[in-house]
């Protein structure tokens, strides 16, 4: 018998745009050593693996390389298949159990809405390899949390163009590097692009677990609790924020793409 699969655009509603990710929903546990194969052979930025544990579901997330923590368009993802599939009514909450504890999502007309922890960055030495693996892009201030370096620029065209130096970057002592910016009108609070090639992902297209940084960043310096963020990448997504300051809220759409069933 096969595993199913079901590929999802997240983070937008048009088919092709936002941060595609697989999705297999199993009765049971699936052997670690197949899970990693799966996501190599899927060769998304991230494969999720969920089945029905307590009154939720475990939930875990490859990368093609290795595992992660947490990943937010591959939960967003994870709760689309859930109720498309008919795993759970539409007014059912969906409740993970993940390496970064219980996350839990819901539906809200044609939005998902997520739980997050925040996990707000503080100041950061600049390191030579993160000047060189930026290019010598021109830095307003580096922060970081536990995962990642939050680097942020000037303007958003200075984050547009930024073109990294992906084989400095990856000597980082980190899981990736977010690059933000104000945004430059009014439809949006802030823009931002995620890279992290030491874990097989030269440019994330839209990154829900960089925004566990974002959000407490730019709570503080906007004085905000509710925003709406862009992620510029080529894909491109938009994320609907709020933050109590414990937790980051963040919404987003989904699309289903592919259905099919692996042969393993």
């Amino acid at each position: 018998m096969g595993l199913s699969v079901v590929q999802v655009d997240a983070f937008t509603n048009q088919p092709f745009k936002g941060n595609p990710a697989a999705v297999c929903v199993s009765e049971g546990p699936v052997e670690r050593n197949l899970m990693q194969a799966v996501a190599t052979e899927m060769n998304l930025s991230e494969t999720a693996f969920a089945y029905p544990a307590g009154e939720g579901y475990h939930l875990r997330w490859f990368t093609p390389t290795t595992e992660v923590k947490l990943c937010g368009h591959a939960t967003l993802a994870t709760a689309h298949v859930l109720w498309s599939e008919g795993h759970l009514p539409d007014n059912q909450t969906a409740r993970f159990d993940t390496l970064s504890g219980e996350l839990t999502a819901q539906k809200q007309d044609d939005w998902i809405q997520m739980k997050f922890p925040a996990q707000p960055p503080r100041p950061a030495t600049v390191m030579p390899h993160l000047i060189a693996a930026l290019n010598r892009a021109d830095i307003h201030q580096v922060m970081r949390n536990d995962a990642d370096y939050l680097v942020v620029l000037r303007s958003q065209a200075a984050v547009e163009a930024l073109t990294p130096n992906f084989e400095e970057m990856a000597k980082l002592q980190a899981r990736g590097v977010i690059v933000t910016s104000p945004a430059d009108s009014d439809e949006y609070d802030f823009v931002s692009r995620f890279f992290a090639p030491a874990f097989g992902i030269p440019e994330d297209p839209v990154t829900g677990s960089a925004h566990c940084a974002l959000v407490p960043y730019w709570a503080e310096r906007l004085g905000k609790t509710e925003m709406v963020a862009y992620q510029a990448s080529a894909r491109s997504g938009v994320l609907k924020l709020r933050t109590d300051g414990h937790c980051v809220f963040m919404s987003g759409q989904a699309v289903t793409t592919l259905r099919g069933e692996l042969a393993v």
